[in-house]
């Protein structure tokens, strides 16, 4: 079984996208909740079907804000036993220290990078090319953080800078509706920052039995999400890690505690490769540059390991279609 996403986030999609008007079996179409509707749904479902169902809203509703609308509704229950385990800490800093520990029981994909300074907190999205359209998870991801704190600290405002690595869209006035006024595009990537003294605000709900509890079950179901997730996913998340210095096929093999041996076997019972998969990565890696446009083609060569930029013009040719001043002009269009 591949990784999975909240059963909550599906069924207020389902919700949210209905209640427009759009047909359930519809919108429900080419996923595993096709056939018994959502009542079939257990506590997490498979990432493909959640990528599925946000694909097929998107197309059914032509709502371009529908990230924003649906990050709106996420809130501390629908994290389920995680929003749970966030109400029962003493103060924020226990907040984000959870989040740390656990976010991947919300986002399996995403790879997040956490950093304090005497003055402000930040969280740098590592990765934003994962399984779901990249401006829709990274406004659902934003407005679903900023609803969170705010519910967490029973105020009406929490003061986040946002940070968002693509052009301001047509619909910018909506990101200020939603997010408040601090919020940036065209920037290197995406990150989230607010006030470091803001870690030591106490939260109304705090319970220390019952966080004990709760902080036992994440972590139960975090060991149960990594078991069962297959080693392709696991190479691609550790190869996204070291962008521009990728480790080679061995070292990733002991980081997963396999021989060399072992670890290319299991791979290719999975149908793929080392090679394979870390050409994906640097696919993935490249596109994004190419597609920000900040740096010349010869300096993504040499970022992604490539001696020689014909080089690299010639391996993104064979592995996409396209070469990279193509990528790189249409998005400059």
């Amino acid at each position: 079984m591949n990784s999975s996403t909240p059963a909550p986030y599906a069924l207020i999609l389902v919700d949210l996208v209905t209640q427009s008007g759009v047909d359930r079996g519809a919108l429900l179409a080419d996923t595993s909740l096709a056939e018994g509707g959502v009542a079939s749904v257990g506590a997490r479902l498979p990432d493909a079907d959640f990528r599925q169902l946000v694909l097929n809203a998107l197309s059914l509703t032509g709502d371009v804000t529908l990230g924003l609308r649906l990050g709106e509704r996420l809130n501390l229950s629908a994290h389920a036993v995680l929003g749970q385990a966030f109400m029962t800490c003493n103060n924020l800093r226990e907040v984000i220290e959870l989040f740390e520990r656990y976010y991947h029981l919300l986002a399996p994909d995403l790879e997040l990078e956490f950093g304090e300074t005497d003055e402000m907190y930040e969280v740098i999205a590592k990765n934003t090319q994962a399984e779901l359209p990249m401006e829709f998870g990274l406004e659902c991801i934003s407005a679903a953080l900023r609803n969170t704190l705010i519910g967490l600290l029973g105020r009406e405002e929490f003061p986040i800078r946002f940070e968002f690595p693509y052009p301001k869209p047509a619909y910018a006035n909506r990101y200020f509706e939603v997010l408040g006024d601090d919020v940036h595009f065209d920037q290197p990537q995406m990150k989230w920052t607010f006030p470091a003294s803001l870690l030591d605000a106490t939260l109304p709900s705090s319970n220390q039995a019952l966080h004990d509890l709760y902080e036992s079950e994440c972590a139960r179901l975090l060991a149960d999400l990594r078991d069962d997730i297959d080693l392709n996913t696991q190479t691609r998340r550790l190869l996204q890690k070291f962008e521009g210095q990728y480790p080679k096929m061995p070292q990733i093999a002991s980081m997963l505690n396999m021989s060399a041996r072992t670890y290319r076997r299991r791979l290719a019972e999975e149908g793929t490769s080392f090679q394979t998969v870390l050409d994906g990565v640097r696919v993935e890696h490249a596109t994004r540059h190419l597609r920000e446009g900040r740096l010349p083609i010869a300096s993504i060569a040499y970022h992604l390991g490539f001696s020689d930029p014909s080089n690299f013009r010639r391996a993104y040719l064979r592995w996409t279609g396209k070469t990279p001043g193509q990528v790189k002009r249409g998005a400059e269009l």
